[in-house]
């Protein structure tokens, strides 16, 4: 399977720890390395990593990963709302793939469960995690959806109404960057708001695996203490 993982923004939250949130260190080793593993781990084949800011020195990391397969693309819209990385790769979009936050680690078996969700009436397939209140969790700053009967009606940070997290993992097709295009610096989530309103925008439940938004010093913590003490 292929993998799209957005690596592409600044990650201003952790500029204190790392000027680059691919390139934070994390047991010793990038943080893109460790999601590369686990991708690997779930059967992922063709992971290809969107580059923008400092994206000579991800695309070198990811180079020395050690793994195979794994390739780059620099998306010079960096600056730009992470939708913007979705529609640098519609060209390379397979049929399905995996797409992946590179500050979102998660285990393989939530890579797996989103990869095995696939279906005929769905343009995308999202991650959904139920455990609201999850210490892991960060209530000011995670994506929230609201559901019904297996599809997204709503998402955003800021919905007041919703029963589930977003975690940062899809499964995709080219129906995304086609809702994406066309719009002013587009953003993910309102490709997906456009396929949840043409009802294309599906969910699975991923509540049994462990998943961490690394996304300032807090979150690394305990992404450090998750992996000591948990092997892929």
């Amino acid at each position: 399977m292929q993998a799209i993982i957005l690596a592409a923004g600044q990650g201003t939250r952790l500029r204190s720890v790392s000027p680059s949130k691919p390139l934070t260190p994390l047991n010793g080793r990038p943080l893109i390395h460790h999601i590369l593993d686990r991708l690997a781990a779930a059967g992922v084949t063709r992971p290809l990593v969107v580059t923008g800011y400092r994206g000579d020195e991800v695309a070198a990391a990811v180079a020395a990963w050690g793994g195979e397969g794994a390739r780059t693309l620099y998306n010079a819209g960096w600056a730009e709302p992470n939708g913007v990385s979705v529609l640098a790769v519609a060209d390379r979009l397979e049929a399905q793939a995996l797409l992946v936050m590179a500050d979102h680690l998660a285990s393989p078996g939530l890579y797996r469960a989103v990869a095995a969700s696939s279906r005929r009436d769905a343009g995308l397939v999202l991650g959904i995690d139920r455990r609201l209140g999850h210490p892991w969790a960060d209530e000011a700053d995670v994506t929230r959806v609201a559901t019904r009967n297996g599809r997204i009606v709503a998402i955003g940070k800021a919905l007041g109404t919703y029963d589930a997290h977003d975690s940062g993992v899809f499964l995709v097709t080219p129906e995304l960057p086609a809702a994406l295009h066309g719009l002013a610096a587009p953003g993910l989530s309102d490709g997906v708001r456009r396929l949840a309103a043409a009802g294309r925008a599906m969910t699975v439940d991923i509540s049994a695996h462990d998943w961490i938004d690394i996304d300032d010093p807090r979150a690394l913590a305990l992404a450090e203490g998750w992996l000591a003490d948990v092997a892929i």
